[in-house]
């Protein structure tokens, strides 16, 4: 499968009432590297959307349980939660737009669409998110260049596996924010994880390039939640506002 965004799956959550469509969509992006992940209510996908870390969400705006709307507005306002919302729904006036903005959507498309369209859209969003506009990442002392796929400690190059690299880019990302284990594994394997604790083992080869050969450590575990990379100060900093 063919990333054209950089290596790191693209997580969705399609909230989609109409199996046929959920079908159509699926079938498509079989052939990107995409983890989707499907809804069929407005409720169920409320769960999956505070349960689990997605990079977009398609919406529709009619749904059983929950209307687009509600949901929309929930998972902005009850949730505070940020993931872009890309709205799918008949209604085509500019009322109708009006109120999906409203509600917190980031983006329109009305049906029927295309699937291609759809693909063009996700990937906007999900550049807007993440800054894939600014190719350098930079956390204390480290540095990534994405387009060049090199990174730099203290001015010293440091070499990774490809496992390595697409780890401690999605860590530098997020920093100073944890990144749940089950992210950073779908990040390596998506659906098909290995038997074992592959992931410590790629996390330790990972600390022994970017960590062990300086004088402070930027990657921490957060035990039985996940990883972050940070600066010890930021870390002592967040640790101590999380104990008030």
């Amino acid at each position: 499968m063919v990333n054209t965004l950089g290596a790191a799956p693209i997580r969705v959550l399609i909230v989609e009432d109409n199996r046929d469509i959920c079908a159509n969509i699926a079938a498509y992006f079989e052939k990107h590297s995409y983890v989707l992940d499907f809804a069929y209510d407005g409720i169920s996908a409320m769960h999956l959307a505070l349960t689990n870390r997605f990079d977009v969400i398609v919406l529709d705006l009619m749904l059983p349980r929950m209307d687009g709307l509600s949901f929309c507005q929930k998972l902005r306002t009850d949730a505070e939660i940020e993931t872009p919302v890309l709205m799918l729904t008949a209604r085509d006036t500019l009322d109708d737009k009006l109120k999906g903005f409203a509600a917190g959507a980031d983006d329109y498309l009305v049906k029927p669409f295309a699937l291609q369209e759809l693909h063009v859209r996700l990937q906007a969003l999900y550049k807007r998110r993440h800054g894939k506009t600014d190719n350098l990442l930079k956390v204390g002392d480290l540095t990534m260049n994405r387009s060049r796929l090199q990174v730099h400690r203290a001015g010293r190059l440091i070499d990774l596996t490809p496992a390595g690299m697409r780890l401690l880019q999605r860590l530098m990302e997020e920093s100073p924010s944890v990144v749940a284990r089950e992210d950073l594994e779908t990040l390596l394997w998506a659906d098909e994880r290995p038997d074992g604790d592959a992931l410590r083992s790629h996390l330790y080869k990972l600390r022994q390039a970017i960590d062990r050969p300086f004088d402070s450590s930027l990657i921490h575990t957060v035990h039985r939640i996940g990883y972050r990379i940070a600066e010890a100060n930021i870390v002592e900093t967040n640790n101590a506002e999380d104990s008030q």
